[in-house]
């Protein structure tokens, strides 16, 4: 685990996975003041579950573990609306959190040792090939991204965004560090339907 450090947070009703996507719209004030900083300096912002709370109002509380992301699009849409898509980097624990004026959340972290990447073992290949399946019907944000279909990390990451699992489950797959666990319990899921 290294230093703390401070960064804006984004407190969602999803989560977010390393190397995994996400669109977001954005119209209040405090957010869109976040992405003009993070594009200008070319930085991150935590994403979070929110444990209490709502997007929208109030400051939000959050569950402990989240992920980076970094913005890798954004348009101004004919709503008027600023659209962004992101994709999630590392993991980080939340520290501390102190509520800025324009009730932005500044979140002190620091980062999380990720899971060795690997190939995956025969035993999840019904996963990849599950994946790769999905994969061949989603769009946007999905259709850009690098496909790495026999990397454990990738695959679990993937299913565990994608699939219709309880928030409260796949937040617990994104604080394990156990890569080979997650691949179990998503098998486990799809095999007793237990979405």
């Amino acid at each position: 685990m290294g230093e703390a450090t401070e960064i804006p947070l984004f407190p969602l009703h999803t989560v977010l996975f390393p190397g995994g996507p996400l669109t977001l719209r954005l119209f209040e004030a405090r957010y869109l003041d976040m992405i003009s900083r993070s594009l200008r300096d070319e930085s991150g912002f935590g994403v979070a579950l929110i444990r209490q709370g709502g997007e929208v109002g109030e400051a939000a509380e959050t569950h402990d573990i989240g992920t980076l992301a970094r913005i890798t699009y954004w348009e101004r849409r004919p709503d008027g609306l600023l659209g962004i898509t992101v994709r999630g980097e590392r993991r980080f624990r939340i520290h501390s959190t102190r509520v800025m004026p324009d009730r932005l959340i500044m979140a002190e972290v620091s980062y999380l040792s990720e899971c060795e990447s690997g190939p995956l073992p025969s035993r999840f290949a019904p996963l990849s090939e599950l994946l790769q399946e999905i994969f061949e019907q989603l769009d946007h944000p999905y259709i850009t991204l690098p496909r790495q279909f026999g990397d454990a990390v990738w695959v679990a990451g993937r299913l565990a965004e994608i699939l219709p699992l309880p928030l409260s489950r796949k937040q617990r797959l994104l604080e394990s560090g156990d890569v080979y666990w997650c691949l179990s319990k998503i098998q486990n899921a799809i095999a007793s339907g237990s979405y």
